[in-house]
């Protein structure tokens, strides 16, 4: 058997526990009166850490005992070990607590100026002293790694219908839908009816990768145009509202974002049919991991906030 296997099996921290009352008393009967133990029990615990290692730890005296240089070392070192213990506890104490602690979620651009904000200004008016870390995702599929090393506790994101995968577990919470926007106040704001084709030498707005833009170039191609080559490819929403709000671009937004930027940006939905099918947006999580209570209390506040804004 390896020194660290054995060590690993019959090094106990009670018979520790035992060995630093024993130093701090000066003697075997008074540790075992302050442990409300017996004599020999402590003894024995002495004994067997001494077995164990192979070394004596104490010297027997007339007076009591005496710390040899092999007990100074495992002392030093276990109270370090001791000491690691009590912050691990109250690590665990806090991670308990529903009212503090930290998330991490993970999430695209898509969701950060718009749907996360609301959540989160929701959420730590409840739980003010929760801290919350958002994670850019740039694109999901590539970037499940980020959950599977537990960089973050789950993801908000959209995802392709068709994905799945045995280790994570997906709950969808509503469908994007896209739409094409301008300006209020550009030369197509005023029009009824548009088709897709007329759009197509404008000067336009795009996500640089994503579902997003897999779904809009099949949507340009099925009626035998190519995705627009002019103009700006940002992964920036606020700099796409930016953009847009000076009435010369052409964007294909979804949902979520219209939602929280319509209004403040002076945006125009325009009457152009595209054709191109919702996709899911959901949380996305480990099936093998735990999450902590403050992360369950954020994610049921993702689900309400969700409801209500769809």
């Amino acid at each position: 058997m390896k020194w660290n296997d054995r060590i690993g099996r019959r090094l106990k921290l009670h018979d520790l526990h035992v060995l630093m009352a024993v130093t701090e008393m000066g003697s075997m009967g008074k540790a075992a009166e302050r442990l409300a133990v017996s004599q020999p029990s402590v003894s024995k615990a002495i004994s067997d850490i001494e077995h164990t290692l192979g070394v004596r730890l104490l010297d027997r005296t007339s007076k009591g005992v005496e710390v040899t240089a092999y007990g100074r070392a495992l002392l030093r070192h276990g109270m370090a070990a001791f000491e690691e213990l009590r912050e691990g506890i109250k690590e665990i104490e806090s991670l308990a607590d529903p009212t503090i602690g930290e998330v991490r979620v993970g999430c695209p651009d898509v969701f950060t100026g718009g749907l996360m904000s609301a959540i989160i200004d929701h959420f730590s008016r409840q739980h003010p002293r929760v801290i919350v870390h958002v994670i850019a995702v740039n694109n999901v599929t590539q970037e499940f790694r980020q959950l599977r090393d537990r960089a973050v506790d789950f993801l908000l994101a959209g995802f392709p219908i068709s994905y799945a995968d045995d280790d994570l577990d997906v709950e969808v919470l509503y469908e994007h839908r896209p739409f094409i926007v301008t300006g209020k106040n550009s030369q197509w704001a005023r029009r009824r009816k548009i088709e897709l084709v007329e759009l197509a030498g404008e000067p336009w707005l795009l996500p640089r990768e994503g579902i997003f833009v897999s779904l809009l170039t099949e949507a340009f191609q099925s009626q035998g145009l190519s995705i627009p080559r002019f103009g700006v490819r940002s992964y920036s929403v606020h700099q796409r509202m930016m953009l847009l709000a000076t009435d010369r671009f052409v964007s294909a937004e979804v949902d979520s974002v219209l939602r929280f930027h319509t209004d403040r940006f002076a945006l125009k939905v325009l009457p152009v049919n595209l054709a191109i099918r919702p996709w899911p947006v959901g949380i996305v999580t480990l099936k093998s991991r735990t999450v902590s209570p403050v992360v369950q209390n954020f994610l049921n506040c993702i689900r309400k906030v969700a409801k209500r804004s769809t």
